[in-house]
């Protein structure tokens, strides 16, 4: 089924003002979140690292689960709605983190975050493909990445605040300046135009759950997303134990990441346009992965702290670059190789490469990095190419599918 085309004033400036709007104010609430949460729940709440670790990664699990399904409410019900209701769903989960006194309340409250965070995820990208024609999405798409990076680091500031200060009553409060965030992100995509929803079509309910060529795509974009946990997890570790190098630049390392990604993702976003080029950008991607592997591993050559300094600083400028890359593609891959009705679904589908590389990356990637060096580093980096390679080959499969628009295929 083939929607019609969205009127062209459904594609100017005020959606794209009001997606990027809703995404700047979560995004402060989540930046103060990531940086205290932890530290909360272990010296506040008084769970151990294990009962933590597993009760995040079961949330992120049980989203991963349910954001297909949620996507596909999203068709059905219409994307604008259901993202009102889930960022609410969202704001009552972290508000709900606040009375937590044991860890199986909290498990329960971290399945019921981890769901209503990738729900929304899901939701809000059927809503820009709604709201925004097809040859803009992935540009609009790269308008909320920096946003996105920006409110990260505004609310990192804030929770540093509440870090410095080590009352429970300053992690308290960034709590709930995390929930009002999630509540004005509900207000602000209230203001949104509403897309219809899509009539329920002959055929399985959950359709992508049967496209083996969209899973295969996923599936490597999953691959590539391990560059996630790097500088927040990894590259901290190598520092301290790999290289003569200050640990004060992990702050400097994460701050070139969020910089470039503010100055420069619209800037490469808009070369994609379609297919052909979305595959270039990820093997392009994974290339330039390698070379920030093999230029991590580097560091830990030598007795020169400055020395160290400089080339991890190299290091996070290539791989901010091959993020930029993978972002700008796979954007346009996952929105292009959806069947015009069913954008929330597949949404939903493709985003769970997200959930997996948070639950395996930091496993996986400290296990090969940290335990294996300068080897395991080029491994990682040959991963990365690998994968970027594959892609080209499987939305080539996967654009000969039906549901894909011809102008796509390559």
């Amino acid at each position: 089924m083939t929607l019609p085309a969205q009127p062209r004033s459904f594609v100017q400036a005020e959606p794209r003002r009001l997606l990027a709007q809703a995404q700047l104010a979560n995004s402060i609430g989540d930046g103060a979140y990531l940086v205290t949460s932890a530290l909360y729940f272990a010296r506040i709440v008084g769970l151990s690292a294990t009962e933590i670790g597993f009760g995040l990664t079961l949330g992120w699990a049980v989203g991963t689960v349910a954001g297909v399904p949620l996507g596909h409410l999203a068709d059905r019900r219409g994307p604008r709605g259901v993202a009102i209701l889930l960022a609410l769903m969202t704001a009552v989960a972290v508000a709900s983190f606040l009375f937590v006194r044991s860890f199986a309340l909290f498990t329960l409250v971290a399945c019921l975050y981890g769901t209503a965070q990738t729900g929304l995820s899901a939701a809000r990208q059927a809503l820009l493909a709604g709201l925004i024609e097809p040859d803009k999405r992935t540009e609009v798409r790269a308008v909320l990445q920096s946003t996105l990076n920006g409110g990260l680091a505004v609310g990192a500031a804030l929770g540093g605040l509440a870090l410095h200060f080590g009352t429970r009553e300053a992690y308290l409060a960034v709590f709930a300046v995390d929930a009002v965030s999630f509540l004005a992100a509900a207000v602000l995509l209230l203001r949104l135009p509403a897309v219809a929803p899509v009539p329920a079509a002959a055929g399985p309910k959950l359709a992508v759950l049967r496209d083996r060529p969209y899973a295969v795509v996923t599936l490597i974009n999953a691959v590539m997303l391990f560059y996630m946990p790097l500088l927040s997890l990894v590259v901290p570790l190598w520092i301290v134990q790999r290289t003569t190098a200050p640990t004060w630049l992990v702050s400097a390392l994460l701050l070139v990441n969020t910089v470039s990604v503010l100055l420069f993702q619209v800037r490469l976003a808009r070369r994609v346009r379609g297919l052909a080029d979305a595959s270039r950008s990820v093997r392009h991607a994974g290339l330039v992965m390698l070379a920030a592997c093999a230029v991590f591993a580097m560091s830990s050559i030598g007795s020169s702290a400055w020395l160290a300094g400089l080339i991890l600083l190299a290091a996070a400028g290539l791989q901010v670059y091959g993020e930029m890359l993978l972002g700008a593609g796979a954007w346009e891959i996952g929105f292009a190789l959806a069947p015009a009705d069913k954008q929330g679904q597949y949404q939903g589908f493709f985003g769970t490469g997200v959930a997996v590389a948070r639950m395996l990356g930091p496993v996986i990637l400290t296990t090969l990095v940290i335990g294996g060096g300068t080897l395991g580093w080029l491994l990682v980096g040959g991963v990365f190419v690998a994968a970027g390679a594959a892609m080209g080959p499987a939305v080539s499969w996967a654009s000969r599918t039906p549901g894909v628009r011809p102008a796509d295929r390559v």
